[in-house]
C-alpha cells in the first residue's frame, strides 16, 4: 500500500557532496516524522537524521554540520544533503516514515530499500 523509495546515491570523492531522496507513495493520509538510517558492511544499522511532521530535526553526532534533513510534505519527499563527505560515510542509506493510511491515523513504520552511497579516499 505505501512504498518509500530512495536515490541520489553514488560514488563521490571524500569532501563532495550527495543529495539523497526518499519519496513516498501509496495510500497515504499522513506521514510522520521520518529517518535516515545508514548501515556500513559489518556494522549494524544506525540512526543518522530524522525530521518531524512539523519540520524539527535531530541529527547523530557524527554528521552534525556536514548533512541537513529537509522535507517537502507537498510531494511526500524528505531529502539528505550530504557535504563535506568522508570515507566513514560509506554504506546503504535507508529511510523509515511513520505513515497513516487513513483518517484513523494508525502510523505504521515503513522502510525503502536503500541506496548505496560510497565515499572514496
Amino acid at each position: 500500500q505505501v512504498q518509500l523509495v530512495e536515490s541520489g546515491g553514488g560514488l563521490v570523492q571524500a569532501g563532495g557532496s550527495l543529495r539523497l531522496s526518499c519519496a513516498a507513495s501509496g495510500r497515504i493520509f499522513s506521514i510522520n516524522a521520518i529517518g535516515w538510517y545508514r548501515q556500513a558492511p559489518g556494522k549494524q544499522r544506525e540512526l543518522v537524521a530524522t525530521i518531524s511532521s512539523d519540520g524539527i530535526t535531530n541529527y547523530d553526532d557524527s554528521v552534525k554540520g556536514r548533512f541537513t534533513v529537509s522535507r517537502d510534505n507537498a510531494k511526500n519527499t524528505v531529502y539528505l544533503e550530504m557535504n563535506s563527505l568522508e570515507p566513514e560515510d560509506t554504506a546503504v542509506y535507508y529511510c523509515n516514515a511513520g505513515v497513516a493510511t487513513s483518517s484513523l491515523r494508525a502510523y505504521r513504520n515503513y522502510w525503502g530499500q536503500g541506496t548505496q552511497v560510497t565515499v572514496s579516499s
